[in-house]
């Protein structure tokens, strides 16, 4: 299943300048949890805000068109098609593919999405220069796993179902 997941704000804020705009323990455990054991998609300029790092337990496919820059512990491939080729051939089929980002990332991976997991976060950011695309929320079923208020910031982590 291709899972997209994302923290984002009530606008769809992402990030700005490559960072996130918050820093929430409760988002990161349920990241944290929920990806580990599975396959990542990223784009370029996410993975390369992990600063060389890889997150642990968990394999690494990056949608860039400058795969020779890309350590080669690391599935670089050129476009979403050949990111789920790939993992649809080389995974169990009841292995989940999570998609963490960024902007263009979602805006590519949407179409294919049978779930997201987005944490919503009640507050603007006018200064977010990264955006998770609108989704017409009519096309999900959403509930909601668990709400939060922690670093003067409320919100909920929900779970969406495509219809």
């Amino acid at each position: 299943m291709i899972i997209l997941i994302a923290a984002v704000g009530r606008n769809g804020e992402l990030g700005k300048d490559g960072n996130l705009l918050w820093h929430l323990p409760t988002d990161m455990r349920f990241f944290k949890e929920t990806t580990t054991g599975h396959t990542i998609v990223m784009g370029r300029k996410t993975f390369d805000g992990f600063h060389g790092r890889r997150l642990p337990n968990r394999t690494h496919v990056v949608l860039s068109r400058r795969a020779e820059q890309l350590p080669e512990d690391v599935i670089a491939v050129s476009s979403p098609e050949e990111a789920i080729r790939y993992f649809s051939e080389s995974k169990a089929k009841e292995e989940d593919l999570f998609v963490i980002g960024g902007g263009e990332i979602y805006t590519l991976f949407y179409p294919y999405a049978e779930k997201m997991y987005l944490t919503e976060v009640e507050q603007s950011f006018p200064e977010a220069d990264t955006f998770f695309p609108p989704f017409p929320r009519e096309d999900w079923s959403c509930h909601t796993l668990k709400e939060f208020s922690e670093e003067g910031l409320n919100g909920s982590i929900k779970e969406y179902l495509k219809k």
